[in-house]
């Protein structure tokens, strides 16, 4: 062994962390951080602690709306504080009645038009589809599961109709679970919309197909829609459970329960997970780890990208699922104070080893602007392997690629660090998910941010209400002159929204390519010169 191997070794030794309780590893030797960071940051992690226990004793955590933030207590409801002890029973009422509910659903007492409920869509955005789509991704069998579970998490015409495809014969047995706390969320109301016109089209009342998960006795406009069409059931969905930290709520655990996965020992994960990272030393706290090495990786600034690579497929969604977890939560333009920030910390990546013939070639050799974060899975399968080369099996070669590529970024300069699981189980999957919660909440102390506001999402969610508005506008406008080709500087001028010239032609070439919407181009010699008429039929109705 030569002095760099020795001294390596020497390092795991020192950040290499066991976690038997929790099936979890964590090794932190590859971050090539002073001895002496860990001891300086102690002061900041030790605030980070106080101000987790604050939030987990009901502080308003999310000042732009007023509210609590208490998705911990999601799993452990005895954790609920106790001017607030009626949450704890409306969190244990809500895990056994969506558990009566799948049984009822698997033993065919809840079915649909046609039979048996055997197919399950589920219609959400963001962390309302992201965490249920992750769950279903690494804990489902088609061999084993008890319904065959598609999503809709866009609102994407095409992409419906792709999802739409293989159920519109048995639509009269696919039951679709619609997710909103609101109600008024647009991408999920259109996927709501649309699947109700199917479920019509095929002559199926779609309230008998429905269960909906919304806020309750808050105006939700979901609420109010599945009683008047007498859905099966409505769930609950609070307002103090953000969409990126529901998951153990109804939004992942009733879908889960209806593929038929083991909802307790996820939650257990997630609850033991969140009893070993309540811990105030940072030696014995993998979440408050992972924080120190996302603050000096990013230089306590967001300065370069996490690379998340599971080697299992099982996990491939888990990259995915925390963009929306630590990009929404991390991602912000001001910190608590009001001051100008603009923190954050990118998150990429898919599976090992498909990576390895991706863009690890970059990681190794192009811009160190990153650190990885490995996840490393010991069981390889249920069952025997096979040995494919000499003794070696299809596994033993996935975790030599695993280590190989750690190996050679680190020789390269690349930092990483490494979370090893014993397997992918529902309890594990559960650790996952508290473990990364844990995280995103002590970094976001640590950078004084709010990780539990979206000011950016709201902003993006108005704008795009802007565009809506100002087509309904052109088609009125286009509307009152019937097959008379008007110009783009014609139309904004006419609906004196000439600073918004460049909105009206995306929305004009939009329309135009959809022979449907009955608008037409007449292409010019120039753009400015090109111009849009609405089809007598389609005339809009005046203002």
């Amino acid at each position: 062994m030569n002095g760099k191997q020795a001294s390596l070794w020497q390092r795991f030794q020192q950040y290499y962390s066991e976690y038997p309780e929790l099936g979890l590893a964590v090794d932190l030797s590859r971050m090539a951080f002073s001895p002496d960071f860990l001891a300086k940051l102690e002061p900041a992690l030790q605030r980070a602690y106080q101000e987790m226990q604050a939030l987990e004793q009901g502080a308003l955590a999310n000042a732009d709306e007023q509210r609590m933030v208490g998705h911990y207590w999601l799993r452990a409801p005895h954790r609920v504080p106790k001017k607030h002890r009626a949450l704890a029973r409306e969190i244990t009422q809500t895990i056994a009645d969506l558990k009566a509910f799948a049984r009822d659903v698997h033993e065919g007492r809840v079915a649909g038009e046609r039979g048996p409920f055997k197919n399950l869509l589920v219609i959400g955005i963001g962390g309302s589809a992201l965490g249920p789509q992750f769950i279903a991704h690494a804990l489902g069998h088609p061999l084993t599961d008890k319904m065959n579970v598609y999503f809709f998490d866009n609102t994407d015409p095409d992409g419906m109709d792709r999802v739409m495809a293989p159920l519109l014969m048995e639509l009269g047995q696919t039951l679709c679970l619609v997710i909103s706390k609101s109600g008024g969320t647009k991408e999920t109301r259109n996927g709501m919309v649309e699947a109700a016109a199917a479920y019509a089209r095929a002559g199926l009342r779609f309230g008998a197909h429905a269960v909906a998960i919304t806020a309750r006795g808050l105006n939700s406009q979901l609420e109010k829609l599945a009683q008047e069409e007498r859905w099966l059931r409505i769930f609950p969905m609070w307002d103090w459970v953000g969409g990126r930290t529901s998951v153990t709520s109804a939004v992942g655990l009733l879908p889960a329960a209806l593929q038929g996965l083991d909802i307790d020992a996820l939650l257990a994960g997630a609850q033991a997970c969140d009893e070993v990272t309540r811990e105030p030393n940072t030696a014995r706290n993998p979440a408050a780890q992972l924080a120190a090495m996302w603050y000096y990786a990013g230089q306590g600034r967001g300065a370069r990208d996490m690379v998340v690579l599971p080697y299992k497929d099982r996990l491939e969604l888990f990259s995915k699922y925390l963009q929306q977890l630590v990009m929404e939560s991390l991602g912000k333009e001001l910190d608590r104070d009001g001051r100008l920030v603009c923190q954050g910390l990118t998150v990429y990546g898919n599976k090992g080893s498909t990576d390895q013939h991706a863009y690890v070639q970059q990681l190794r050799d192009g811009l160190n602007n990153f650190f990885v974060t490995f996840i490393e899975v010991l069981r390889d399968r249920q069952g025997e392997s096979i040995a494919v080369e000499g003794s070696a099996t299809t596994g033993d070669f996935l975790q030599g690629f695993l280590l190989g590529t750690r190996q050679a970024l680190w020789e390269n300069g690349r930092e990483s660090i490494t979370l090893t699981l014993q397997e992918v189980s529902p309890f594990t999957v559960g650790v996952l998910i508290a473990l990364f919660e844990r995280a995103v909440g002590l970094y976001a102390s640590l950078i004084n941010l709010n990780a539990y506001h979206q000011p950016g999402v709201e902003a993006g969610k108005k704008a795009a209400g802007q565009v809506l508005a100002l087509q309904e506008k052109v088609l009125q406008f286009l509307g009152r002159r019937p097959g008379r080709p008007q110009t783009l500087a014609a139309i904004a001028r006419g609906l004196q929204a000439e600073e918004h010239i460049e909105t009206i032609f995306k929305v004009c070439e939009h329309l135009a390519a959809n022979p449907d919407r009955g608008l037409t181009k007449k292409a010019g010699p120039s753009l400015p010169e090109t111009a849009y008429a609405l089809a007598a039929k389609n005339k809009a109705r005046k203002d």
